[in-house]
C-alpha cells in the first residue's frame, strides 16, 4: 500500500509542477506559488476538522511547510527561467539524496537488497533525466532548482516524522507555514502580489494537486520506509517531462530517455523489494 500511495503522490506532484510551470511562464513564479499554496491550504482544513494532534506533530508540520515554501517558490521561479524538462529533475536530486541518507544513516533504516538496487538506480536516473540539451534557456534556472531541492528534502524528512495518530492538522499547519514563507520571499524579491485573473484557476488547481500529493506522501511514509517512500514520490519529474514532451513539444535527448527508462526500472525494483 505504501508504494502505491507514494507513486500516486508522485503523479500529483508532477501534475502540480507542470501546471505551475506553465503559469510561471506568464507571471512571476513567486506570485504563482503564493496563490497555489493559499488554495492548497484551504482544501486541507476539512480533512483535519474533528481530529486530534500533538505539539510535536505540529512542529514537524511547520518545518515541512517551511521546506515546501522554499521549494515551491524557487522551483516555480526556476521554471519561469529554464526548460521544465530540466529544472524539475534538477531540483529532485537533493530532494531524493538527502532524505534517503537521513533514513539510512540517522534513522538506521535498512532496505532489502532488491530495494537498495532500486534506490541506487533511481538517483542516476534522475541525473540523466536532468541532462541539458545545450540550449541557454535550459540551464538558466539551475541555481534556483537546487535551492528548491533542498527545500523539498526538508519537506520530505519532516513529513515522515509525523505519526499516523496525529491526523491532518500538521498538514494544515504545513500548508499555512508554506504560505507565510512564500509571502516573505515575495516581499524579499519584490515580486508582484497580484496574479492575473486568467491564471487564478491554474494556480488554484496546482495548489489542490500539491496538497493531495502531500497527504498521499504523508500516508506513504507512515506505511513505508523513508528511503523507499521518498524515492518513489520523488520520481515525479518524469511526469512533467512527459507532459512537456506531449504538450510543449520539448525534445528529449538520449540521456533523458535512458533516465526515464531507469526511473521505470527503479520503480519496479523498489516495489518488488
Amino acid at each position: 500500500m505504501g508504494n502505491v500511495l507514494a507513486l500516486v503522490s508522485a503523479l500529483c506532484f508532477g501534475v502540480t509542477h507542470f501546471v505551475s510551470g506553465l503559469a510561471s511562464r506568464r507571471a512571476p513564479g513567486m506570485t504563482v506559488s503564493l496563490y497555489a499554496q493559499v488554495a492548497g491550504t484551504v482544501v486541507t482544513v476539512p480533512l483535519a476538522v474533528g481530529s486530534e494532534t500533538s505539539v510535536a506533530a505540529l512542529g514537524w508540520g511547520a518545518l515541512s511547510g517551511l521546506g515546501t515554501g522554499v521549494g515551491v517558490a524557487f522551483l516555480y521561479r526556476a521554471m519561469g527561467k529554464g526548460a521544465m524538462s530540466l529544472v524539475v529533475p534538477a531540483s529532485d536530486v537533493a530532494a531524493v539524496v538527502l532524505p534517503v541518507l537521513f533514513g539510512l544513516l540517522l534513522l538506521g533504516q535498512r532496505l532489502s537488497p532488491v530495494a537498495l538496487i532500486g534506490v541506487c538506480c533511481a538517483i542516476p536516473a534522475l541525473g540523466l533525466i536532468s541532462r541539458s540539451t545545450g540550449e541557454k534557456r535550459t540551464v538558466a534556472g539551475i541555481p534556483d532548482a537546487f535551492v528548491a531541492g533542498l527545500g523539498f528534502a526538508v519537506q520530505f524528512v519532516a513529513l515522515s516524522r509525523i505519526p499516523a495518530e496525529a491526523g491532518f492538522w500538521p498538514v494544515v499547519v504545513s500548508r499555512a507555514v508554506s504560505v507565510a514563507a512564500i509571502a516573505g520571499l515575495v516581499t524579499a524579491t519584490r515580486a508582484p502580489w497580484r496574479l492575473p485573473a486568467r491564471l487564478l484557476a491554474p494556480a488554484a488547481f496546482a495548489g489542490v494537486c500539491g496538497s493531495a500529493a502531500i497527504v498521499l506522501y504523508l500516508l506513504a511514509a507512515q506505511h513505508q520506509l523513508l528511503a523507499v517512500a521518498t524515492v518513489l514520490a520523488a520520481l515525479y519529474p518524469a511526469v512533467p517531462v512527459l507532459l512537456a514532451l506531449v504538450f510543449l513539444r520539448e525534445r528529449l535527448n538520449r540521456a533523458q530517455v535512458t533516465g526515464l527508462l531507469g526511473a521505470g526500472a527503479a520503480i519496479a525494483l523498489v516495489s518488488l523489494g
